[in-house]
């Protein structure tokens, strides 16, 4: 007696496509077997697909580099004003990348900008989506340094493989010229092609003294703004709030 199909032979199917086996074959073996036979075969290919994916999620969550890998799990979500349109849901949904939307997180410092963008990042690699993290002056430095060694392009393609893009703290430093360039091909390039994340204390105004030039910092103004939302955080520092020295 032969299973002939039924639940557990479309199980086969489904889990041994997800680990690039043919459909044919599957189907062929599927039902050949006993019922018993075809549970077994589907919950090793089960398995084998969930082993492969924990593999790809971990190794996208290393490759994205966080220096702190955050999650929302009790994040305080008091000091976030949304933009109309755009709320928590189409956040933690990730909605934003399939458009290629850009997001700015603005505002106070301490108030999780860098938690809210870090733990985007987390859900997007546990969603087997690439994705990226550097603090503005890390990429500048890492971008320089790729020029100098004539990989600059290579190092550029590398940045541009990731759907999601995140520059943390921009504006924290200010960049000279010569290195306020090299975010802008960043951002140039991702134009349409990748959602980019920034987080920044500073109002668009003040972003001229970020990257030394106003054209420079209207024109990455313009491109982040086309198809980006922007996020406003307002209130006192959590790590203020939760410290351990307090003034009397």
């Amino acid at each position: 007696m032969t299973a002939g199909g039924g639940p557990a032979a479309e199980r086969v199917v489904a889990a041994g496509r997800a680990c690039g086996l043919t459909t044919a074959v599957l189907r062929e073996w599927a039902g050949l077997g006993t019922p018993k036979q075809v549970e077994y075969l589907a919950r090793y290919l089960e398995a084998e697909r969930s082993s492969r994916e924990a593999s790809k999620r971990a190794a996208l969550l290393r490759r994205c580099a966080l220096p702190a890998p955050k999650t929302f799990d009790g994040y305080d979500w008091s000091a976030v004003s949304w933009p109309e349109g755009f709320g928590r849901d189409d956040l933690l949904g990730l909605s934003f990348l399939e458009g290629r939307e850009d997001l700015v997180l603005m505002g106070d410092v301490g108030c999780g900008k860098t938690h809210m963008a870090s733990a985007l990042c987390v859900l997007a690699c546990q969603a087997r989506v690439e994705a990226r993290f550097f603090t503005a002056s890390a990429l500048v430095m890492r971008l320089r340094r790729a020029r100098d060694e004539g990989r600059l392009d290579r190092e550029l393609a590398q940045v541009g493989r990731a759907a999601l893009l995140v520059v943390d703290e921009l504006g924290f430093l200010p960049l000279d010229p010569d290195g306020a360039r090299l975010p802008f091909r960043v951002v140039s390039e991702a134009y349409e092609r990748q959602s980019v994340v920034i987080t920044t204390n500073l109002e668009f105004s003040r972003w001229g003294q970020v990257f030394g030039d106003d054209q420079m910092a209207a024109a990455v103004i313009d491109r982040v703004v086309h198809h980006g939302r922007l996020l406003q955080f307002r209130g006192e520092s959590y790590r203020v709030r939760h410290a351990l020295m307090q003034q009397g």
